[in-house]
């Protein structure tokens, strides 16, 4: 099943079970992926294409979150967590810091970074490696610290 199909039927179910807020955020999703298709033609985005909108849209209601408490508008923050959250259940499942941290000290040994200067070799491997399975942020926090120490 394509991501378009699992989130047609994702509206159907949203909207049969009147959750307003999970059909908001799916519909989102939809219309993220509707504006790409439209740019792409009638293939429509790949599959590491339709990640990446995910991802810029968790990052998105993250961001705002962020952004809603610190002006004290809880209320607000609360719906961009829901909604980063509904979004996140059609990523890959994330791997944990260590995790990442394994997959980038093999990366490094087999790249031959031995420095700080290799910082963009290593990283342009490990955010192909690690595409949807990590957050780009973390991935570079730890490239830094092992290609420093």
């Amino acid at each position: 099943m394509t991501l378009e199909q699992k989130i047609n039927d994702d509206i159907k179910a949203a909207m049969l079970a009147r959750d307003a807020g999970k059909l908001e955020a799916i519909r989102a999703i939809k219309a993220a992926l509707l504006l790409e298709k439209a740019k792409e033609g009638t293939t429509g985005p790949g599959e590491e294409v339709e990640l990446k909108i995910l991802q810029k849209l968790v990052k998105q209601r993250r961001e705002s979150a962020e952004i809603y408490s610190q002006a004290n508008r809880q209320d607000l923050a609360q719906k961009e967590l829901y909604d980063a959250g509904i979004i996140e259940t059609y990523l890959p499942q994330q791997l944990s810091e260590a995790e990442v941290t394994e997959v980038i000290k093999k990366i490094v040994t087999q790249s031959g970074a031995t420095s700080i200067k290799d910082m963009g070799k290593v990283m342009g491997l490990a955010s192909k490696e690690l595409a949807g399975k990590a957050d780009n942020k973390m991935i570079s926090v730890i490239v830094k610290s092992l290609l420093a120490g």
